[in-house]
């Protein structure tokens, strides 16, 4: 197989006079865990039911596992938790996989091995109905392991659980991760994210507006110096690098510099005379990057309304 298990180009999908995805361009790479990261109603899980097969583009091409979407070779080595989980709900987790297993042709050792892998082997003789969200949608990833598919897609899988629950599926991703599984991870939860993805593609109105690493889309970060006096300490540090790259905020100052300069603008500060309180490295989060990014395309987007585009 190629490097990447998911390729998409030029993907769109029109319901009538509404774009629920436009010209999408991604990539998922072997082995990684893929963020695809955007609010609700961007076009996440239309993109996710056109990758399964589920929904026909209008335009474009997509590849999965080097086949077309929904073929039995895309299937064959997918495993797949799109929205809610259903199964029967008066039998247990157990005899839940049985079922589709027996269905799918699998082995019934798979059965206590993904119970295991979701942390649900001590609860697995209870039935479905009586599981609180997070165990239904842990027995949802348990089913879409049944399988051992080399891509496992999960939409919005932390969707509706409690703290606890989310801990529990974060670290679930990471092991799934950990232990050489291509994740294709759909969410809206920044926090998530960020904790548990290699690479991430950022969506709005239907539209990939970024795709890169998490360091990748926060940019470099910059030095925040608190100083005094401040004028003094801005004229210095614009002396040593540049105009624009040395701001004022909130009583500080922000450097465009990486980390290893810091330890050489402190000692120019304290050389001249100013004395300097605090020095740290200022990241930006992935959510100051998302925010700007979101509301850039709700700009362009009304522009286009407003002109008539």
């Amino acid at each position: 197989m190629t490097e990447h298990l998911v390729e998409t180009k030029g993907l769109t999908k029109r319901y009538g006079e509404r774009v629920a995805v436009e010209d999408l361009a991604l990539t998922v790479r072997r082995g990684e865990v893929y963020g695809f990261l955007g609010p609700n109603g961007a076009g996440k899980t239309t993109t996710l039911k056109i990758l399964l097969g589920l929904v026909r583009p209008t335009s474009g091409t997509a590849t999965v596992l080097g086949a077309a979407p929904g073929s039995a070779k895309s299937l064959a080595g997918t495993g797949m938790l799109v929205e809610s989980p259903a199964f029967y709900p008066y039998l247990s987790g157990r005899d839940n996989l049985r079922v589709l297993a027996q269905y799918c042709r699998i082995p019934a050792t798979r059965v206590t091995e993904v119970l295991e892998i979701v942390g649900l082997s001590a609860r697995a003789g209870d039935r479905f109905a009586s599981y609180s969200l997070g165990m239904k949608q842990r027995l949802g990833v348990a089913a879409a392991l049944l399988k051992d598919p080399v891509l496992l897609v999960l939409d919005e899988p932390t969707n509706g659980l409690d703290p606890a629950g989310m801990a529990d599926m974060r670290a679930l991703i990471r092991r799934l991760g950990g232990d050489g599984k291509t994740v294709l991870l759909s969410s809206h939860m920044l926090g998530e994210v960020q904790q548990v993805c290699d690479r991430v593609g950022v969506i709005s109105g239907g539209r990939l507006l970024r795709e890169g690493t998490v360091d990748e889309l926060r940019g470099q970060g910059a030095v925040r110096v608190t100083v005094e006096p401040l004028d003094e300490a801005a004229t210095i540090a614009r002396r040593l690098l540049g105009e624009d790259r040395v701001t004022i905020e909130d009583q500080s100052l922000v450097l465009d510099t990486d980390q290893d300069d810091a330890a050489r603008i402190n000692r120019e500060l304290v050389l001249a005379g100013l004395t300097v309180r605090a020095l740290g490295w200022n990241e930006r989060s992935l959510e100051e990057i998302f925010l700007e990014m979101t509301s850039e395309e709700r700009r362009f987007a009304t522009a286009g309304a407003g002109s008539g585009v």
